[in-house]
């Protein structure tokens, strides 16, 4: 995984030199037949967008990819956030929504990227990325006590929802997410019918963090043989929550099994994939069951209370957890691909 790291933080870091947006040119001015009375009936034009201030790297730290690193995640928002720009119905601090979402999809990544560093051993890499957005929130929060009466905390909240939580993002993250839903929890600035959302939603994502033991459960094989996750053995444990039928489901097992290497690492005992069904149809289970690859462990919560004891955050099904050889979360509730992209490496 050593060089997969190294490609990313580069490539992350190399986010941040790309600066986007152009400049906007305005019409020329009016000829000599304009009269002055009809220069001055010309509606007033709304200030130009400008663009996303990204980060200059000094060049003193030259080549040192980490302390780079640490200057882009401490200062990535710091000119935005010192720009007396507007808020309006396309535009935050007087840049371009766009341009916004883009900035912090690439501050994401940069996020994404330290937790990549980080083991279940050695936190102290998710640490730091989780001080840089209590920074960027302080940013954020001072912003909005200037200026009570703009919306750039409600655009700017929502638009790291959208990211991090939805549950269609491909770049959602709830270890990444919970720095940030802590703050809107208790924020002055969030709204009061969003508080008690944001707090659920806070406790959700402390729920299996990365680096914590997954709870241990039972479960029920076809043949009536009895299981429990920590009696897994391999590397690596892919948890899979499941509905028979499911759509999305069906293209999981697709895009899984289309690796060619699975197969060769469950029976090496580099991978498990433990597919779970949570719900309580189990005779629709049973009659769907030969639609699941054989090689995987594939079983039902027969005590019927993974749904609802809390012991797991499924917010949606499907959802794909990836577990360490000791059952440390190492993903949860992660995309697909993001899950395969680690498979492929190791």
């Amino acid at each position: 995984m050593k060089k997969t790291v190294i490609i990313c933080v580069c490539a992350a870091l190399a986010l941040v030199s790309c600066k986007g947006g152009g400049s906007s040119s305005g019409s020329s001015s009016s000829g000599s037949g304009q009269s002055q009375a009809a220069a001055e009936q010309a509606a007033p034009k709304e200030a130009a967008p400008r663009p996303f201030p990204t980060v200059s790297v000094p060049s003193v730290y030259g080549s040192d990819t980490e302390q780079a690193r640490n200057y882009v995640l401490e200062h990535y928002w710091d000119a935005f956030f010192k720009s007396e720009g507007a808020t309006g119905a396309t535009t935050v601090l007087g840049v371009e929504d766009g341009e916004v979402e883009q900035a912090l999809s690439n501050y994401i990544q940069i996020l994404s990227t330290m937790k990549l560093i980080s083991t279940p051993d050695s936190l102290a890499p998710l640490q730091q990325a989780r001080r840089s957005v209590g920074h960027l929130f302080a940013q954020l929060e001072d912003k909005q006590k200037a200026d009570t009466s703009a919306l750039t905390y409600l655009r700017f909240t929502e638009m790291v929802s959208k990211y991090l939580y939805d549950p269609n993002s491909p770049m959602r993250d709830e270890d990444l997410y919970l720095p940030f839903v802590e703050r809107m929890a208790r924020s002055p600035y969030t709204k009061d019918d969003m508080r008690k959302a944001y707090e659920y939603e806070a406790r959700m994502c402390r729920t299996n963090p990365y680096g914590s033991v997954a709870p241990d459960f039972r479960y029920n094989k076809i043949d009536g043989k009895k299981g429990t996750l920590h009696t897994v053995k391999a590397d690596y444990t892919m948890l899979f929550f499941s509905n028979p039928g499911c759509n999305s489901c069906k293209q999981i097992i697709q895009d899984v099994m289309a690796r060619g290497y699975v197969e060769s690492y469950i029976s090496e005992g580099k991978l498990a994939i433990l597919n779970i069904y949570i719900d309580e149809e189990v005779k629709a289970w049973r009659d769907y069951h030969h639609n699941y690859p054989a090689c995987w462990i594939n079983g039902y919560d027969y005590t019927f209370s993974l749904r609802d004891s809390g012991l797991y955050d499924i917010r949606a099904i499907p959802s794909l957890y990836l577990l360490d050889s000791q059952k440390r979360v190492l993903m949860k509730d992660a995309p697909t691909e993001r899950v395969l992209q680690f498979l492929d490496n190791i």
